[in-house]
């Protein structure tokens, strides 16, 4: 756990509800796509946990949505606007064990932290298919990403208004791969946990109090024992859960 003060560089909306913020500051204590940062706001106690979507030398981006006051504040502010974080928190994925074409599964607000991801598999010389689930067009975000870093993406949507009308499990069914990776709501990881063929790791959405293991309000029961999703996760292997 590392306190870091960021500036905002860019905040900018994709939808309507969903905003894009890049941060300019240190990033070296990130190891592994699927961590997190803890972002302090003014006039509010808890720190804000927000999966990180990418990240470079001195720039961090991370993609979050508008669903209560705390993220209704972090939508209005501005460029140069300094940020108090908790960064490099979490255990992220391991890429290590994708195999030649892993999947990629992402649900909603849990989109970003695949990007990532796919990015990392891509530099290892991986070929990762990516599924995007959403409820309706409108709510797509970061589709023409995935596409722009080489990976084959299918989008689904509950509504059958864009690509592959239902659930990402619909488009999971005929695909070939060797490992899977997902980060969503709970509904859509049991409807997975259901589908896959395969070996995989799933992170974990979870209301956090500190962030980094000290509370203990983020606890969960595993086959090898109780685990804290903010230190010992988000990210958990599907051997290891009990649903």
């Amino acid at each position: 756990m590392i306190q870091t003060v960021y500036t905002i560089k860019e905040n900018k909306r994709l939808t309507e509800t969903v905003y894009k913020m890049v941060l300019a500051g240190d990033t070296s204590s990130f190891t592994a796509p699927g961590q997190f940062i803890n972002i302090k706001l003014d006039g509010f106690y808890l720190r804000r946990p927000i999966s990180v979507c990418d990240w470079e030398e001195n720039l961090l981006t991370i993609v979050y949505k508008v669903v209560g006051k705390g993220t209704e504040v972090m939508a209005e502010l501005k460029e140069g606007t300094l940020l108090n974080c908790l960064v490099g928190l979490g255990n992220g994925f391991n890429p290590e064990k994708s195999g030649e074409k892993p999947l990629l599964i992402g649900g909603g607000v849990g989109v970003p932290p695949m990007y990532g991801l796919c990015k990392e598999l891509i530099k290892q010389g991986k070929k990762p298919t990516v599924i995007l689930g959403f409820n309706t067009k409108d709510e797509i975000f970061l589709e023409d990403d995935f596409k722009a870093l080489g990976a084959e993406v299918y989008v689904t949507t509950v509504d059958g208004s864009y690509g592959v009308k239902g659930f990402v499990t619909d488009a999971m069914k005929n695909l070939d791969y060797t490992y899977f990776y997902t980060c969503g709501p709970m509904p859509m990881f049991k409807a997975i946990e259901n589908t896959a063929v395969t070996s995989g790791q799933y992170s974990f959405e979870e209301r956090m109090g500190c962030g980094f293991g000290a509370c203990m309000g983020c606890s969960c029961k595993t086959k090898y024992g109780n685990k804290r999703i903010c230190k010992d996760g988000p990210v958990l292997e599907r051997e290891e859960i009990i649903w």
